[in-house]
């Protein structure tokens, strides 16, 4: 969809609708939705712990499908990040001046990302960011790049402009825009924010300790996890999209390098490794 057009469309409408078609269980429906979703996204049903349309409820569980039990090993190193998800590396780098990549000729602000909180965006000042994209074939669930505890979660309302790459070179601080919820973790290699990026059409967000993530008041809203003891190993699911986004992953050490073979348009798969500490 051009972009032109998005800046007019009724994003939350068509959420909804998206949301409520996805979530029908009329069998003759979801049977032929996710068929053909199959077919025209050459998805591998063969990594689904269910393979054919029928063992799911709705869309909705088959587009949040779990894989089977060691499809996605993680790397036998501990030491080595990995990657949080299936997808395409949209950009990856340095956080430089308070500003992130978001395409060519494209920045964005870190302040504006991290729904202007200030002395967040000090802390991942000077650090790195990785943006993975995830197409609508892909696996569409979250999981931790490394052990952490859970020290924070932030809802950001916002809009729900597609992330393809049409949009993200068209869109001028597109992820500062879109409704996001955004993790912030202590790790052994200092804070990290996993930041999960809604989109157009996508119906929710969710957290494993939190379920649904949204505001009746549209507001931004803060939950402190400090008392809660909320830890995650590598490699444990965190969230999912009912229909798909972004992840952005940022950490304030700027001590850890990304793999150097992992550049803009790289295909990636959740455990990969992504990073490694000097």
């Amino acid at each position: 969809m051009p972009p032109y057009l998005q800046k007019i469309l009724p994003h939350q409408l068509i959420n909804y609708l998206a949301y409520s078609i996805a979530e029908k269980q009329w069998p003759w429906l979801k049977n032929h939705l996710i068929s053909d979703f199959i077919d025209k996204n050459n998805i591998d049903m063969s990594e689904a712990l269910y393979e054919h349309p029928e063992h799911y409820r709705t869309f909705n569980d088959f587009f949040t499908r779990p894989l089977k039990k060691g499809i996605r090993p993680l790397p036998e190193d501990p030491t080595l990040i990995s990657s949080p998800v299936d997808g395409t590396i949209s950009q990856i780098g340095l956080i430089e001046n308070g500003q992130i990549i978001q395409a060519k000729q494209h920045n964005y602000s870190l302040t504006a990302l991290l729904a202007g909180n200030k002395e967040l965006a000090k802390t991942f000042n000077h650090g790195l960011f990785s943006t993975i994209y995830l197409s609508p074939g892909d696996y569409h669930r979250v999981h931790m790049p490394n052990n952490g505890r859970l020290k924070q979660m932030i809802y950001v309302p916002g809009s729900l402009y597609s992330v393809n790459q049409k949009t993200t070179n068209s869109i001028q601080g597109l992820y500062a825009l879109n409704e996001r919820v955004i993790s912030i973790f202590d790790t052994e290699y200092g804070e990290m924010a996993v930041i999960m990026v809604g989109a157009m059409v996508v119906g929710s967000m969710e957290t494993t300790w939190a379920g649904q993530v949204k505001s009746k008041s549209r507001q931004i809203t803060c939950r402190s996890y400090e008392n809660k003891n909320i830890y995650l190993e590598r490699g444990d699911e965190m969230g999912l999209f009912k229909l798909g986004s972004t992840v952005i992953v940022l950490f304030a050490n700027a001590d850890i390098n990304w793999l150097e073979y992992h550049q803009s348009g790289h295909k990636i798969k959740m455990g990969q490794a992504l990073g490694k500490p000097e």
